[in-house]
């Protein structure tokens, strides 16, 4: 939830004691952001959205240019921060958090592309987005304005492609009117991943010490930070108000970039002169101090009363539309109950620490027993005040209590009351396919984890092409794929899914997923479809058969390896079956492990015409078809700018120039591709 700027008491009591000692005070802070919030401006290619579950900055979006390359996006706060006085000299501390994101396609980091920045910049730097400012330039100079005093811009850059005035790919650098940095330093770790790193910026007024901490929340304390830091006197630079933001560019590789959460907080400190004020004066101006603090609490407290009581007459209004849509729902079928919130808090032993069976993007999961229903039962809990998780929570009633399938988690009931919004499930007692593969919860045998796949891609079928409207489910991995008491597959969380019409098969959306599991056109077009769906079964298939994620660290592998990268090498070699987890030492069939991978290959793949469909692909799977005839090598797409009409359109060429041997020792012609 966006949390737009709020009122701070600190704020207040700076102001109120100006005519003595005046404090310049700001202070916001966004945990998300909303489309809405006129507290930040945007420019060029950025725009607030949903990426990856989180309402964010996306700094280049291809909706808004047709296209995200060669790009530059912008996002400031709206209003002007006091940086220093001339009067009294004084400059501002300030300190700002973000945490931000980069992710690459596979195979796509080596292009050229560009970063993002964080900016202190005067009005006329913010007036309009320099042109041809993309790469490396980083939507901040272009050749004609770098190293132009008059820019009057000071940044801290994330860069992730070595240009020639860059030390490395993956450095931070500190720059003063100029791409070149005054100072820099290279990021250990990889910087176009997709996981998200926290940025700490700090200003020092007094020392004039501009310092910068990196960090990344997923790796050792040792190893997971970057710290920098440069001297610059701010007002030899800068005007006294500026704006602070960010800014991001593309070149020929299409990184997403995003501003997941920010703060800001800046103190500036002026000591004004103070008259000498005989003992009268004092004693009234104290006392008309001690009134007006009076005053302004009564007037607070009434204001904060109104606010509350108008919140809860929202509240009511609000949960009476929902139970009409909900009765409405509920009316075209049987199934799901409502249940009290007084109901499920007794269930779940009051949402008890040593019930909960897992924490989502929206709230927790927690286990309890329904004495109506006589049966164990999941209780998911949207946190309080997640506009998202309230949407997500629409749609899954509205989708998943209409769907009778034995490979999807039953959906019970549903509760909400005063902002308290609860879905109910069916337990699954062998709980999530990820607890097995990853977490060691136990080895699934190589019999139960073919079921799996083949349960999985049951319910798949039934989605996109069995049930009466195609249903795009848009979140498929294995944390959301249950295991019931015989481990048979039961796909859950609906909240991302979206109906479509058959004919279509796909819709423009927003940015949805989970990275690892997302195909690669869903970043470009904005487009769910069948197809990403099938790219998502793709890469569970691989983890079932490889005991492997997505995307991870190996301590024996210097850098992150990426399942599909990784098992596609093994079947270039025509050694798939090496890639089968060791953790089922050996035990396990052959020839159905070696069609689970190559089917998992064939849906991941980077051209989603070439896909098959889940119906083509459990085909094979039950051996009633013949196997695909994949390339020897993973495709890698190469992406060039398309004109703003055929944004959503690319044309593939394809070379035959080498053969693969199979498991099984035939050899077959094999083509490579390449996107232009």
């Amino acid at each position: 939830m966006a949390n737009h700027v709020r009122f701070n008491p600190l704020v207040f009591i700076c102001l109120f004691f100006f005519a003595f000692h005046s404090i310049t005070c700001t202070n916001f802070s966004f945990s998300s952001f909303s489309p809405n919030d006129h507290n930040i401006t945007l420019n060029g290619t950025a725009v607030v959205a949903n990426v990856f579950n989180h309402n964010s900055i996306r700094l280049n979006d291809n909706q808004v240019a047709g296209n995200v390359f060669n790009s530059s996006g912008r996002a400031h706060y709206s209003q002007p921060i006091q940086l220093w006085d001339s009067i009294t000299n004084s400059t501002t501390d300030f300190t700002t958090y973000f945490e931000f994101s980069i992710t690459f396609f596979s195979g796509n980091s080596n292009l050229s592309s560009g970063g993002i920045a964080f900016f202190l910049a005067s009005e006329n730097s913010l007036s309009t987005i320099p042109s041809n400012s993309f790469a490396g330039w980083l939507g901040l100079f272009n050749e004609t304005t770098d190293a132009d005093p008059s820019n009057q811009m000071v940044a801290v850059e994330f860069d992730t492609f070595q240009d020639e005035w860059d030390p490395s790919n993956n450095h931070v650098g500190i720059n003063v009117n100029s791409i070149i940095s005054k100072a820099n330093s290279t990021w250990s770790n990889t910087m176009v991943s997709g996981d998200t790193l926290g940025a700490r910026i700090s200003y020092n007024g007094t020392t004039k010490n501009l310092s910068v901490h990196l960090k990344d929340p997923q790796v050792p304390v040792d190893a997971g930070s970057l710290n920098l830091s440069y001297n610059v006197d701010l007002t030899g630079v800068l005007p006294e108000r500026v704006f602070v933001g960010f800014s991001g560019s593309t070149g020929r590789a299409i990184p997403v970039q995003v501003i997941r959460s920010w703060n800001f907080t800046s103190t500036l400190d002026l000591v004004l002169p103070r008259a000498e004020d005989d003992e009268g004066d004092s004693k009234i101006w104290l006392v008309g101090l001690v009134v007006s603090i009076l005053g302004v609490g009564i007037v607070l407290g009434v204001l904060w009363r109104n606010r509350r009581m108008r919140m809860e007459d929202y509240q009511q209004e609000n949960d009476m539309d929902l139970d009409d849509s909900m009765d409405e729902e509920f009316e075209k079928g049987t199934g799901p109950k409502r249940f009290s919130c007084k109901e499920l808090v007794s269930a779940t032993n009051n949402f008890s620490e040593e019930g909960k069976l897992g924490q989502g993007g929206f709230g927790g999961v927690y286990k309890g027993f329904s004495n109506e229903l006589n049966m164990a039962i999941a209780v998911k809990k949207i946190s309080r005040g997640s506009k998202q998780g309230k949407k997500e929570y629409m749609s899954e009633v509205k989708i998943i209590s209409r769907l009778r399938h034995r490979n999807l988690v039953q959906l019970v009931g549903w509760s909400h009351e005063r902002g308290e919004f609860l879905l109910v499930y069916e337990y699954m007692p062998n709980g999530s396919l990820d607890s097995h593969l990853f977490h060691k919860k136990s080895t699934l045998t190589w019999a139960q984890r073919h079921k799996i796949s083949l349960g999985l891609a049951s319910a798949l079928l039934y989605l996109h092409e069995e049930w009466e409207k195609c249903v795009v489910h848009r979140d498929i991995k294995s944390s959301n794929v249950m295991l019931d008491s015989s481990f048979n597959a039961k796909l859950g969380d609906f909240g991302l899914a979206r109906l479509v019409d058959h004919e279509l098969g796909s819709q423009t959306t927003v940015l949805a997923g989970t990275m690892g599991y997302m195909a690669p056109e869903c970043l470009i077009t904005g487009k769910a479809s069948k197809e990403s769906d099938v790219f998502s079964f793709g890469v569970v298939a691989l983890e079932i058969a490889c005991g492997r994620k997505p995307v991870e660290q190996k301590a024996e592998e210097a850098n992150k390896v990426r399942l599909v990268e990784w098992v596609w090498e093994f079947y270039g070699r025509g050694r798939i079956l090496e890639a089968v987890d060791e953790a089922l030492c050996g035990e396990f069939e052959e020839m159905e492990a070696e069609c689970l991978m190559i089917v998992g290959l064939w849906c991941v793949h980077p051209d989603h015409s070439l896909r098959p469909s889940i119906k083509q692909a459990i085909h094979v799977l039950n051996f009633e078809a013949p196997l695909p005839d994949l390339p020897c090598k993973m495709p890698v797409p190469t992406y060039l700018t398309p004109s703003p009409m055929l944004s959503d359109q690319y044309s593939f060429t394809w070379s035959n120039h080498q053969t693969r041997q199979t498991a099984a020792g035939a050899s077959m012609a094999t083509n490579s591709l390449s996107i232009v």
